[in-house]
This record gives C-alpha cells, structure tokens and sequence, in this order.
C-alpha cells in the first residue's frame, strides 16, 4: 500500500533523465549540426525555424531512444537511495508523447535505471503539453508532497496546486527569481537532504504531539 505522506512527484526529461544529451547525440546522427548550447530553444541551438525544432523533438520523443536515456547528474543514485533508505515511492508526470510505444519505452526506462517498484503511477502527456490540469488532478490525491520541475512555469504551476515545488537547476533557469514557493536546487543530493530534514521535522512534530497527549 502506497504511502502517500511518502510520494514525491516529477517531472523526467531535465530532471531524472539526461533529455538533452540523448536529444544532442541522436541530432547528430541524423545529420543535424549544433550552432550553439548557450539558449534553451531548440530552433535556435540547430539554426532552425520553430515549426522544424518542434518536428524533431516530436519525432525523438517517439523514437526508440526514449528506452536509453541516461539519468541526468546524481539522480540515479539518491532516486534509488530515497526509495531503499527512506521508503519514498514516486509519480512520474511528462509531457513525452502521446505514441503508446514511446511511453512503454519510457516505463521501462525509468524501472532499468530506479528500480521496478520505484515510480508507481506514469502519467503521460503529449510532447510540450501543458502540465497545469495533471497537477491539479494529482494534488487531489497528493496535495503537500513534493514536486520537482524543471520549467519554472510548470514549477509555478505545481505550487499553485498545493505541492511543495522544487526547481532543478539549469542553464535555462539560472537567473529565476519569480516565485518564494519554488526552492530551487542543483542536484538529487540536495532534494535527498532537504527530504531528510523534512522526515527529521515531521518525527519531531509526532514526538511532541504524543508527548504532549500523555501530560
């Protein structure tokens, strides 16, 4: 049975998984030539209009390296280390595409790199889909659990809905500063710590209260 004191909740592509480095490497194979790495835009990063970078990441998105996407920095490591030490289960929610295959992949994915029991629900949405409905839809059910993000407007977002929303660092999103709800943080470590401190806080809390009954 699912804890749901014990859920965290997040996005994959930019914060589990290394989206960017898959998306770079198979660009090249097909032909495509890097301009630069310094802007988020894809259009601009390959010198192409808008409609051609949406078409590519739509096609990547579908293709059969959404099975071999590396984890992205630490992740794997304190994904594992949250579900085995403190017990935490997660939910994942992306906007990958709305091709059967290409979320089957992911699935597997996620369960090769974190363990088969790690992620317990996958939702899915179309590739770029806004995130603002899900959320509210989950925050019935998992209201005060964490969220992580790497868009701050989906971060925005998740704050909105009543989730403790975390914003994974980022070159795109190094100079954000819009929102006090949303805690950014740099890496998996820092999410593992500040779990940590919020399971160290919430004993405390049930410690007094017990105490406190029993006076």
């Amino acid at each position: 049975m699912i804890n749901k004191n014990k859920i965290i909740l997040t996005d994959c592509d930019g914060v589990c998984l290394d989206w960017e480095y898959g998306f770079h490497t198979w660009m090249g194979v097909h032909g495509h030539k890097l301009v630069t790495k310094d802007k988020y835009s894809v259009a601009i990063q390959y010198g192409m209009d808008q409609v051609d970078a949406k078409k590519q990441v739509e096609i990547f998105n579908s293709s059969a390296s959404m099975g071999f996407l590396p984890a992205l920095r630490d992740a794997q490591y304190y994904i594992k280390l949250l579900a085995e030490r403190l017990g935490y289960r997660f939910v994942a929610v992306t906007s990958l595409s709305h091709d059967p295959s290409a979320q089957k992949l992911r699935t597997c994915n996620l369960k090769k790199l974190f363990g088969n029991d790690t992620f317990v629900e996958y939702h899915y949405l179309g590739c770029g889909d806004d995130k603002d409905e899900i959320l509210l839809q989950l925050a019935n059910k998992y209201e005060g659990s964490i969220w992580v993000e790497d868009k701050y407007i989906n971060a925005e977002v998740g704050a909105d809905a009543g989730f403790d929303s975390l914003l994974m660092e980022h070159g795109h999103n190094l100079n954000y500063t819009g929102d006090d709800r949303v805690r950014i943080v740099r890496n998996w470590e820092e999410i593992y710590k500040y779990v940590e401190r919020k399971e160290t806080e919430r004993d405390l809390k049930r410690r007094t209260s017990k105490f406190q009954k029993n006076i």
